[in-house]
């Protein structure tokens, strides 16, 4: 109850219930928020307490350093409880000082943990074959004194007839294997399909009429291509004669006789048509004064027989390009040996 100015008695107005029960729950939020920040701020202006955690963690630097070969052991845990020690003062920590400490245990801890795992790599690659299998012989049930009594020469020891099940069966699991297969209805022994009898075959007999027919054909083929050969050798022969004939004077230049401007191909044949008049002595090759081939026939009765007179054989070679200069050289315009074509038209 208040009183109003005009100094009667007037009633407070009611608050919604919901209303102030939010205003509670916000007034507490906020208190407690500003509680633990007021906390927060007591611990980071407590210099004792400060100085406590930096002495706390220069201890914990100091007891690694000096104990660092028994941490080194495989069987001391030590160093896991410092670092535990660590996780719960990094809780109490306000200020660079005090992290910088924590951060400089975690690097002693790390390369001490470093040191200790490589070590204990390389321990456990030393491997002593010699104890390994003693101690496979003694899980598997080596009575050395049973032996002894057996057979004093050997020194191997007695194994039980069960040993190698038994070591199957602790090992079976380190092995990813298929089941093995089990027939239904009982054994079954399969036997190898009998072997198939080869049967030889009947060597075809050729046909006497293709033996007989065969040499003929290529016989007939030789008689024909040797034909057009000498009609070739001759015809060109004809050719030698009349140009000489016409002017018995003027020598016929070998090249110009031989060369046919307008076809290389038709070029070499000349030149392997004409080198069996030269072989048969229908036909003289001698050089002029400017040391150039020129060709004349020879007479019927000056015509020598094969091998009587000495020949001076050799092999030229004709390309495509020396063609070409040949042509240019001798300014060939028509060819002196018409193809057989033109002659027959």
């Amino acid at each position: 109850m208040r009183k109003s100015r005009s100094g009667g008695n007037e009633e407070t107005p009611r608050q919604n219930g919901s209303s102030g029960r939010r205003r509670a729950e916000v007034d507490g939020e906020d208190a407690d928020s500003s509680l633990a920040g007021l906390l927060d701020e007591d611990d980071e202006n407590d210099q004792g307490l400060r100085r406590e955690i930096r002495s706390k963690y220069r201890d914990l630097i100091s007891s690694v350093q000096q104990n660092r070969e028994d941490l080194l052991s495989p069987s001391n845990n030590k160093l896991t409880e410092v670092l535990e020690e660590a996780n719960k003062l990094f809780k109490d920590v306000r200020q660079a000082r005090e992290a910088a400490l924590d951060a400089q245990l975690l690097v002693v801890a790390t390369d001490l943990g470093k040191e200790k795992a490589s070590q204990l790599f390389s321990d456990g690659n030393a491997f002593d074959p010699t104890a390994f299998a003693e101690h496979l012989l003694s899980f598997m049930g080596l009575n050395r004194l049973e032996d002894d009594r057996q057979n004093e020469a050997t020194s191997d020891g007695y194994l039980p007839k069960d040993a190698w099940h038994r070591l199957a069966k602790s090992t079976e699991c380190c092995f990813r294997t298929a089941p093995t297969f089990h027939y239904m209805m009982g054994s079954f022994h399969a036997e190898p399909p009998p072997p198939k009898q080869r049967v030889e075959r009947q060597r075809r007999v050729p046909n006497k009429e293709a033996q007989r027919i065969m040499p003929t054909q290529l016989k007939k083929m030789e008689e024909s291509h040797q034909e057009a050969t000498e009609k070739e050798v001759e015809r060109i022969l004809g050719y030698l004669k009349s140009y000489h004939q016409d002017d018995p004077s003027t020598p016929i230049s070998y090249y110009e006789f031989v060369v046919d401007p307008n076809s290389f191909s038709r070029t070499v044949e000349n030149i392997f048509h004409f080198s069996f008049l030269i072989r048969d002595g229908l036909a003289r090759m001698y050089l002029d004064d400017d040391k150039l081939p020129c060709i004349a026939p020879v007479e019927e009765g000056e015509v020598e027989p094969a091998g009587a007179s000495t020949r001076k054989q050799c092999i030229i070679s004709m390309s495509p390009k020396m063609w070409k200069e040949i042509v240019d050289n001798f300014e060939i315009k028509e060819t002196m040996i018409p193809p057989p074509e033109t002659q027959n038209e």
